[in-house]
């Protein structure tokens, strides 16, 4: 079996490897590039069969829902089989739905945690990761006599760190080439430690909203579950609302984490902004809004509630936010990577924090193990060989991991070698 990374043995996100066996070839993830603009073009990785018909492509697995590690898809020829978790594929349909930056993807096969799928000679095992992303893989690949370990994005300090826990504790063996992203791998200077887990961000917004006295808005993506079961859990025990938009309450349906509120229940509402009312009145589905019955809440109400609420925040709605919520004062809880709000996409919220005199906390934990975690994955492995994806510092493994490689994009090489 032959590995070409594409994208990703020197940056963090854009993801594409190509894998060959008999002839016939297999992409694990067809990522966007973090750094290019919304509307940059950006040319498909040079594979056969991505843009014309060609038989000896046979598919694309995605390892999980972020647009770092699907966003090309939509650039692809139809023909190209799409495989990815059941889950993910209704988060990327109903995203779609909301044009969110995503596409209606048509699944060929789902991942299942455990189960193999057979595809051409390949034969791919998921097993679930934990990770910021609903329904994440890591993906055991098996051709040839080989075996290759592909970590996807994955971390050990989220709500379903048991996931890790049990990678760690039951192992598959006689990795020839573990794959391993080192999102957190930096090229100097003492491994950062670990940092904050969910709970602890759960934690951090149960103090912040037992000590706030007004409007809590919290900044967080929509798509992150896990942040969203911890900010309704943090509610429910300082006696708050959440409020959240139509596309939000809609994402946590379409993953039914049991941590995550549904309409009906409690201290949980969902409120319609005017360019979604437009996408379900373009549509005509009107089912969208129908079903949430007494969870809806209009614009009047939520200026009632004010105080008790915590309301998400997303640019997309902030405007509209800031007409019925006359949020002066407002505390903001940035729970997003810190590059976010300071760089260039945060200028519009750094202006309305300084026009509404804003109150900015910062609870956040990333969606990447740490070094001191990946190492412990290094150890419970034992692969053969260590090859770095996902990461701004290859040349950085070989001080923190045994029997590292380090192999550039484009070049094709041996998983036995």
């Amino acid at each position: 079996m032959r590995v070409r990374i594409h994208r990703g043995a020197r940056q963090v996100g854009g993801t594409c490897v190509e894998l060959e066996s008999q002839g016939r070839r297999l992409l694990l993830d067809l990522g966007r590039p973090l750094e290019a603009e919304r509307d940059e073009f950006v040319p498909l990785p040079r594979v056969a069969g991505l843009l014309e018909a060609d038989p000896t492509l046979l598919g694309i697995v995605l390892s999980h829902p972020h647009q770092d590690h699907w966003g090309q898809i939509p650039d692809v020829h139809t023909s190209v089989p799409v495989y990815t978790g059941g889950v993910a594929g209704r988060i990327l349909r109903e995203a779609a739905f909301f044009g969110a930056g995503a596409y209606a993807v048509a699944t060929a096969a789902e991942l299942r945690h455990a189960e193999p799928l057979h595809i051409g000679p390949f034969q791919v095992t998921p097993f679930a990761a934990d990770h910021s992303a609903a329904d994440a893989y890591s993906l055991l690949v098996e051709a040839d006599h080989q075996r290759l370990f592909y970590t996807g994005d994955l971390r050990a300090h989220g709500r379903h760190h048991g996931r890790f826990d049990d990678l760690i504790a039951a192992p598959p063996a006689d990795i020839d080439a573990l794959l391993m992203e080192g999102t957190h791998v930096q090229a100097s200077g003492a491994p950062t430690p670990r940092g904050p887990t969910e709970a602890d961000v759960q934690a951090q917004f149960e103090n912040t909203l037992a000590e706030t006295k007004g409007l809590v808005l919290a900044a967080f993506s929509a798509q992150n579950i896990d942040r969203l079961c911890g900010v309704y859990a943090a509610c429910l025990a300082t006696g708050r609302t959440l409020v959240v938009d139509l596309y939000a309450a809609t994402m946590a349906a379409a993953v039914g984490d049991p941590g995550a509120p549904l309409p009906g229940s409690p201290n949980y509402r969902i409120w319609v902004p005017q360019n979604q009312r437009v996408r379900i009145k373009e549509a005509g589905a009107f089912e969208r809004v129908n079903t949430l019955g007494a969870a809806r809440i209009f614009p009047e109400e939520m200026a009632r509630l004010g105080a008790k609420a915590v309301v998400l925040y997303r640019d997309g709605v902030a405007a509209q936010l800031a007409r019925m919520l006359a949020p002066d004062g407002a505390t903001l809880v940035w729970s997003m990577w810190r590059g976010y709000l300071d760089g260039d996409r945060g200028a519009r919220t750094r202006q309305r924090i300084r026009q509404h005199h804003w109150h900015v906390a910062h609870h956040h934990a990333s969606g990447h193990a740490s070094v001191a975690d990946l190492q412990a994955l290094v150890h419970a492995l034992t692969p053969r060989t260590v090859v770095p994806i996902h990461s701004f510092a290859p040349e950085r493994y070989a001080s923190l991991f045994n029997n590292v490689v380090v192999h550039a994009d484009g070049t094709w090489w041996e998983v036995g070698s």
